[in-house]
């Protein structure tokens, strides 16, 4: 029995030399969250989402502009046999080809957003060198050309990506926003866990503190025959038990500290000193306003629009696809084709190309009809969709209110049973040390006083979790009333 209490000791010494040993921060709630925010890999992931969604907008955003490329076909070398025919006598024959050709160009072009069509400003240079059967070189330019080509029936990107790129770069900041909030959750959720396991840890080194004594004491009525060998047993084992526990609240302080450090980005081995403000904001919050600045802020109401964009989107370009499809292209330009180069851009010819091509669906078997019902159902099937998660996100958030709002309370009444438990756990051990109670009194009343502190704090981490769920939902802080938000230009920098 003694070298078991020794080894226990010895374990009980070794984990407070660590704590010693390893360097310590202070933390509290507020800290963690900021740290979490700045440091921890899920902010990191959430930075480059949004980065993703913001080079997608911007992407959008550039097909709208003029684009202006360049081209070249250069050192085009051709020396083969080609086979010819005779515009005479409609005989082929094969022919030495030994030729060289090269081809600049310089074109600029628009996506027309309402129409759908697209406008292209053209320039071009040209030069074939042509070697047998006698060396020669001719230029042909293009100095200038207009072209356009315009669908007719046909289902207009620009417009639907108009309408809801937008939205999807809106939905977006939202949508890191509440991640981060999400962050701020866990962190706020990591910390008190620490909170506990600290509170846990201290408690049972008390515990092991007044059970020393107890036994102590035990020991000397013993002798005087006050009690019986049965009680002094059973508070040398509530010694040992408490010495025991000492080592696993040890080992669950560790692990929250290693998580709590792990997600705020401090080193493996950093020891955290938690200062815990138990003070709660004084707040009552209204169920109908919170949904409402859920329905205005959130991703969700944004989210929906987009989904019932998408689906009409769809049913847009299954009626374009089912019938007539058309398409103008029309150019109107001035060319010109000389051995000189200046020559080649004295009196130049005007050009114009205007034409009309169709595809008139004869027989397709219903395929397109098909098409646009089942476009139409799954829209239908969305809209019916959304109007379920509507009504089930605004009792989500109306239960949250009432959950939150009945919170501070429920902190009230576990403060007031943590404080009245320690006292009778106090009142407790000094009965036991004059003999007035029972060593399974002194146990139930240890009992009720950790239970008592470990329901206060899970009830103060209820609190906190229930606020912040809520300020995930609305993008609203209700302490400080006012919007969240987040400097967007720098995420992307």
């Amino acid at each position: 029995m003694q070298i078991r209490w020794i080894i226990v000791l010895a374990m009980a010494w070794m984990a407070g030399i660590a704590n010693v040993v390893a360097q310590t921060k202070t933390i509290t709630m507020q800290r963690a969250i900021m740290l979490a925010q700045q440091q921890s890999i899920a902010s990191m992931v959430n930075r480059n989402v949004f980065a993703s969604a913001y080079w997608s907008y911007r992407a959008y955003r550039a097909e709208r502009l003029p684009s202006l490329s360049f081209g070249a076909d250069l050192a085009n070398f051709n020396r083969s046999l080609v086979a010819l025919q005779n515009s005479e006598t409609g005989n082929y024959a094969y022919r030495e080809n030994y030729a060289m050709n090269n081809t600049a160009s310089l074109s600029l072009s628009q996506n027309i957003t309402a129409t759908g069509g697209t406008i292209k400003l053209y320039s071009s240079l040209n030069r074939l060198d042509q070697f047998t059967p006698t060396h020669s070189g001719t230029f042909y330019a293009q100095p200038i050309s207009l072209s356009y080509i315009q669908p007719l029936w046909s289902f207009n990107r620009f417009k639907w990506s108009k309408k809801i790129e937008p939205k999807n770069f809106e939905a977006a900041k939202r949508e890191y926003l509440e991640s981060m909030e999400s962050v701020t959750i866990n962190a706020a959720s990591y910390f008190w866990s620490y909170v506990s396991s600290r509170m846990n840890y201290d408690m049972a080194i008390k515990n092991f503190d007044n059970s020393k004594i107890l036994y102590r004491i035990a020991c000397e009525r013993y002798r005087l025959g006050a009690i019986t060998k049965d009680a002094l047993l059973q508070t040398e084992l509530r010694m040992l038990n408490d010495s025991l526990d000492i080592a696993g609240k040890q080992v669950a302080l560790t692990s929250a500290c290693n998580r709590l450090c792990s997600y705020i980005g401090y080193t493996e081995g950093t020891a955290l000193d938690p200062v815990v403000d138990y003070s709660l904001p004084d707040l009552t919050l209204d169920h109908t306003e919170v949904v409402a600045t859920a329905l205005a802020n959130s991703s969700f109401a944004i989210s929906q629009e987009i989904a019932m964009l998408e689906a009409d989107r769809a049913i847009a370009q299954a009626k374009a696809n089912r019938g007539i499809s058309a398409q103008i292209n029309a150019n109107f330009g001035l060319s010109n084709t000389h051995d000189q180069f200046v020559a080649t851009y004295r009196n130049l010819r005007d050009q114009e190309i205007v034409g009309v091509s169709l595809s008139v669906p004869i027989l397709d078997w219903g395929l397109g009809k098909g098409r646009v019902k089942m476009a139409e159902a799954q829209a239908e099937t969305t809209r019916n969709r959304q109007e379920q998660e509507m009504v089930d996100y605004q009792q989500e958030i109306t239960l949250l209110v009432m959950k939150f709002n009945n919170q501070r309370l429920q902190c009230d009444i576990s403060r007031r049973a943590a404080e009245l438990a320690e006292e009778s756990y106090r009142m407790s051990v000094e009965n036991f040390s004059r003999g007035t109670i029972s060593i399974t009194d002194m146990n139930a009343a240890q009992a009720a006083n950790d239970a008592a502190m470990q329901s206060y704090i899970a009830n103060l981490n209820n609190f906190w979790n229930y606020y912040y769920t809520i300020r995930r939902h609305t993008l609203f802080d209700y302490i400080t009333r006012t919007d969240i938000s987040a400097e967007f230009d720098k995420l992307v920098e």
